[in-house]
């Protein structure tokens, strides 16, 4: 039976992933989601009066991120002021469910096209500043309720990391071994300009020079192994501690959307769909454990998509942390060449809010470069919980 209200991805595209403190430093973060909304909408072929809504994530909602972002970034773009914009926030995983909820919206018949965006300037906003609340540096979850810290000893996702090595016996050997590939991977895809998801921004050199940034900053083209081994651990000894600055993300300035719409509204305008929506996915995990839930995630993921881990032709895992992407593929024992194939967030920087969308957009171009079919979007979010996605691509 035909769904007539069929969500459809119809462009996705990205910033490319600025350093912390950076080429992007001088960009707002209103002014970086209202470009790539617009680049998305161009990328459609999609007037912005023809949008339903914008649903923007983001993570640290305070100084240049706050008063609802999305808006903000709907009327910077110069869309109808009749477009209305809402932003949320689960964290790490915040602009994949962006484009969750704005394919919800399409599905459910509310409207015919929705864009799924999200930003976050690791720069200007720094992390934690919602949870701080402008009091200085982040010490620890203080303003949490006590009788949650009570029922959930909390930690930082540092530590979180360090038990998932624990647990799965994973080296520091492996997790450096990791991270290196991750960039040897990102610089490769590119040195071969794979990828056609990014959308140049302005950005300034370490001088302040004005320039076009159109790659990921933080991708090394080589990695020097005896300064990774040389490297301590963040929060743990030395004898106890195999999570570094060096095996996980680096904090980074960027943005990523999504146009859903209706198929058949796409149709009649003579839009092409690129991909479809198999499996939309979010759970709650072991908020000590904290980053796990990516394994029920991609189980209850493929389940109901009908496939197995050999069905897919693309895994774009985000890695948070070495750990994360390795006790995953412990459980899943994956063609490791499908996983994160251009590397990932080692490499090429978590803007957590935007990651979401950012690496939506990077899968999909990837399936389009490799001429595959299935792609799995996972990421581990703070607290416990993670979102999982399968497309399938359709031209």
């Amino acid at each position: 039976m035909q769904n007539n209200n069929e969500p459809v991805i119809l462009a996705a595209v990205r910033t490319p992933f600025g350093r912390r403190g950076g080429a992007l430093r001088e960009t707002r973060p209103d002014q970086l989601l209202a470009g790539i909304i617009s680049a998305a909408l161009q990328r459609a072929r999609l007037p912005g009066a023809a949008v339903g809504d914008v649903i923007a994530g983001c993570v640290s909602q305070a100084g240049e991120q706050g008063a609802n972002i999305a808006r903000q970034a709907v009327l910077l773009a110069g869309l109808p002021q009749e477009v209305p914009g809402v932003s949320l926030n689960r964290m790490c995983g915040s602009s994949q469910y962006a484009v969750h909820a704005a394919a919800q919206a399409v599905a459910a018949g509310d409207l015919d096209f929705a864009i799924g965006c999200g930003v976050e300037s690791m720069s200007r906003v720094p992390m934690f500043l919602d949870l701080t609340l402008g009091k200085g540096d982040f010490r620890g979850f203080d303003n949490l309720h006590p009788g949650l810290t009570s029922r959930y000893a909390i930690p930082h996702q540092v530590e979180s990391a360090e038990l998932i090595a624990d647990h799965w016996k994973l080296s520091r050997s492996e997790l450096d071994s990791f991270a290196r590939e991750s960039h040897r991977r990102a610089h490769a895809a590119r040195l071969a300009n794979w990828h056609q998801e990014i959308v140049p921004v302005p950005g300034l050199d370490k001088d302040g020079t004005a320039f076009m940034l159109d790659y990921d900053e933080g991708v090394r083209a080589s990695t020097d192994q005896q300064k990774m081994t040389a490297m301590l651990p963040v929060f743990r000894a030395p004898e106890s501690g195999v999570v570094t600055a060096a095996n996980a993300s680096q904090m980074a300035d960027g943005a990523g959307a999504v146009v859903v719409g209706r198929r058949a509204a796409a149709e009649q305008r003579g839009i092409r769909p690129k991909a479809r929506f198999r499996a939309r996915v979010v759970v709650g995990s072991d908020p000590v454990m904290q980053l796990t839930g990516v394994i029920p995630a991609t189980r209850m993921a493929l389940e109901r998509a009908g496939l197995a881990i050999a069905d897919l032709d693309w895994i774009e895992l985000n890695e948070a942390f070495a750990t994360v992407a390795l006790c995953w593929a412990r459980e899943f024992q994956p063609d490791m060449d499908k996983l994160n194939p251009w590397g990932g967030a080692i490499a090429h920087g978590h803007p957590l809010g935007g990651s979401g969308a950012g690496l939506m957009a990077k899968m999909l171009c990837g399936l389009e470069q490799r001429g595959g079919q299935f792609g799995l979007q996972v990421m581990c979010i703070g607290h416990g919980m993670a979102t999982a996605t399968i497309i399938e691509r359709l031209d």
